[in-house]
C-alpha cells in the first residue's frame, strides 16, 4: 500500500510499515491541498490536526484512497458517514491511549484541589503564597463522577478508587459487570452532577451540543471541581468561566477546547483553571502503542 502520514506517527512503527512492504510518505497537507493529494494514496494515517470533510472526499473519489486510520480515540475530525458511504473505511486506535488521557485527568484533579498551576506560576514570578494557596483538598473520600464511561473513563474510575474517591458514572451504555467489577454504581446525569465533588468528563464530541453549560452546572454542588479531557465544543466556556468567577466551579482542568489553539484568553489565564494544550494522548507510551495499532489495522485491511 502506499500511505500518506500527515500529522506524524511514532518511528518504529514507520519502520515498521516500511519493512513490511509498504510505501510511507510523511507530509502535511493544507486543507485546500488535501483532497487531491489522498487521490495518489491508498491509506492515510492522520491525528488530530488534520481534518477529512466531504469536500476532500469527493476530490478523492476515483483516486486510490480506501482507508483512513485515526490515530487516536475521537473521529470527530473525519465525516466518517461520507467517507463510509463512499467505499473508504474508517479505522481508529481506541485502545492505546486510555491510560494517557485517564492519568491526565486525574493529574488535574490533583492540580486543582493543590493549586499546583497557579501556586508554580506565581513563585516564577518571586512569589511565596504560602498562605493563598494553604487551604487544598484532599481526593480521597470525596465523590468523581465521571461522564462518558468508556475505555478512558473506566482507567479514571480504577485510579480514582486507588486513591479513596467513590465513583459514580453516567453513560447511554452500560457495561455489563462494570459496576460490580469496580465497586461503583451507574446514576442518571442529574444525580451525577449533584453528588460529585469531581467531575471528569469523556464523551465524544456531540456535535454543538453544550453538556457542560449554565443549566447543569446549576445542578452541580457548589465548590466542584471539573476536569475536560474529551472535547472542547462539549463546554460552554462561558458559562464555565462566569461558574469560575462567581465560585461555584472550585477549579477546571482543561486540556481541550472550544477553539485549538485556544483563544478563550480569560478562560485559560484564569487563577483557578490548570489547563494544557491538549496533551491527553502524547506520551512516549501511548504513540508507542497507537504505532502497533496502525500497522494491525494496515495488516489485517481487506484479510
Amino acid at each position: 500500500m502506499r500511505i500518506l502520514v500527515t500529522d506524524g506517527m511514532d518511528k518504529s512503527a514507520l519502520d515498521q510499515l516500511k519493512a513490511n512492504g509498504h510505501e510511507v510518505v510523511e507530509r502535511f497537507y493544507a486543507p485546500e491541498e488535501l483532497g487531491a493529494a489522498l487521490r495518489e494514496f491508498d491509506a492515510v494515517v492522520i491525528r488530530s490536526a488534520t481534518k477529512i470533510r466531504a469536500s476532500h472526499i469527493d476530490e478523492a473519489k476515483g483516486g486510490k484512497l480506501k482507508l483512513i486510520i485515526r490515530g487516536g480515540v475521537g473521529v470527530d475530525n473525519i465525516d466518517v458517514k461520507y467517507a463510509e458511504d463512499a467505499g473508504i473505511t474508517v479505522k481508529n486506535t481506541p485502545r492505546a491511549s486510555s491510560n494517557s488521557v485517564a492519568e491526565l485527568a486525574l493529574g488535574h484533579m490533583f492540580s486543582c484541589a493543590r493549586f499546583l498551576s497557579i501556586s508554580g506560576h506565581t513563585m516564577r514570578e518571586d512569589k511565596w503564597e504560602k498562605k493563598a494557596y494553604g487551604k487544598g483538598i484532599e481526593l480521597g473520600g470525596k465523590t468523581l463522577g465521571i461522564i462518558g464511561f468508556g475505555r478512558i473513563g473506566q482507567s479514571l474510575g480504577r485510579m480514582a478508587k486507588g486513591i479513596g474517591m467513590e465513583v459514580i458514572a453516567q453513560d447511554i451504555f452500560h457495561v455489563p459487570g462494570i459496576e460490580e467489577q469496580m465497586g461503583m454504581k451507574y446514576v442518571e446525569l442529574d444525580e451525577l452532577l449533584a453528588r460529585a465533588d469531581f467531575i471528569s468528563l469523556h464523551t465524544p464530541s456531540l456535535n454543538g451540543q453544550k453538556l457542560i453549560c449554565k443549566e447543569n452546572i446549576e445542578k452541580m454542588k457548589d465548590g466542584v471541581v471539573f476536569v475536560n479531557t474529551s472535547r472542547g465544543d462539549n463546554v460552554n466556556e462561558y458559562d464555565l468561566l462566569e461558574a469560575l468567577n462567581s465560585g461555584k466551579v472550585r477549579a477546571a482542568g482543561l486540556d481541550v477546547y472550544a477553539d485549538e489553539p485556544a483563544t478563550n484568553k480569560a478562560l485559560y489565564n484564569h487563577p483557578n483553571v490548570s489547563c494544557t494544550p491538549h496533551i491527553g494522548a502524547a506520551t512516549k507510551e501511548a504513540q508507542q502503542r497507537i504505532g502497533v495499532e496502525i500497522v494491525e489495522i494496515v495488516e489485517s485491511f481487506g484479510k
